[in-house]
């Protein structure tokens, strides 16, 4: 008999679980860092696997599956959960006694804080470097969600999320006292005199003079010249352009 049978190879292989002493599974706690465990049955009780995770469970414990489509199933404490036939290698423990249910592409998850992170989301569509995650927004323009937030899942209702293809950046700086929006975080001195003035030509008797602050890039504040560039930031980079006819 085999010393351990992984659950995901099994499923990679598209095979059978082996006869063995031991079936390692990947558990996380709370977030989507998944470490190696093994159980010594393979049709062990959710309790069973809190504890091969060196969790002490008591009854405000919850316990999910990730199924192979992305879902997420309950794994009751003191019921069986078969781990020859459910395709399931991942699971997540949370320390409460509240779901908070939501959708990521059409599949049902439940989510044991009342909020979760971008980066979680992200980790959980599997999304490539070309899409993005968005939260639907019924009658309105889906919302952008960025790794480094996290989502309020405490509002009625059950939130939707979707992936697809990312937006092109976008950087608000202020020209003149105006709002702005740029889709590089690089600009130059040219792209700005038309922000400021636009549709104006190139004239010798016309001269543009400029300032900024609070830009990314280093000075924060200076004088920028023809042919210069600086680096926005994502928000609040501020820019004076003056033009001057000479005679």
């Amino acid at each position: 008999m085999l010393e351990y049978d992984d659950i995901g190879d099994a499923l990679r292989e598209d095979r059978a679980l082996r006869p063995a002493r031991a079936y390692r599974i990947r558990y996380a706690q709370g977030d989507l860092d998944f470490r190696v465990i093994s159980v010594n049955d393979p049709v062990p009780l959710g309790r069973q696997i809190l504890s091969a995770a060196g969790v002490d469970a008591q009854s405000d414990f919850s316990l999910f599956a990730i199924l192979p489509d992305g879902d997420f199933e309950d794994v009751r404490l003191d019921e069986t959960f078969d781990l020859r036939g459910r395709g399931a290698e991942r699971f997540v423990g949370f320390q409460t006694d509240r779901e908070y249910k939501l959708t990521l592409n059409g599949h049902q998850l439940a989510w044991g804080k009342p909020a979760i992170s971008g980066a979680a989301l992200y980790k959980l569509a599997e999304v490539s470097n070309d899409d993005a995650v968005f939260l639907e927004v019924r009658g309105g323009e889906d919302r952008l969600i960025e790794r480094a937030e996290l989502v309020d899942l405490t509002a009625p209702g059950v939130e939707r999320f979707i992936t697809a293809p990312k937006p092109p950046p976008t950087f608000e700086i202020i020209v003149n006292a105006r709002p702005r929006i740029v889709h590089e975080s690089r600009v130059t001195f040219e792209q700005v005199v038309q922000l400021a003035f636009p549709g104006c030509q190139t004239e010798a008797n016309v001269v543009f003079s400029m300032t900024y602050r609070h830009a990314a890039s280093v000075p924060h504040a200076s004088e920028l010249g023809p042919g210069g560039s600086v680096e926005v930031k994502k928000k609040g980079t501020v820019f004076n352009v003056t033009k001057t006819v000479q005679s």
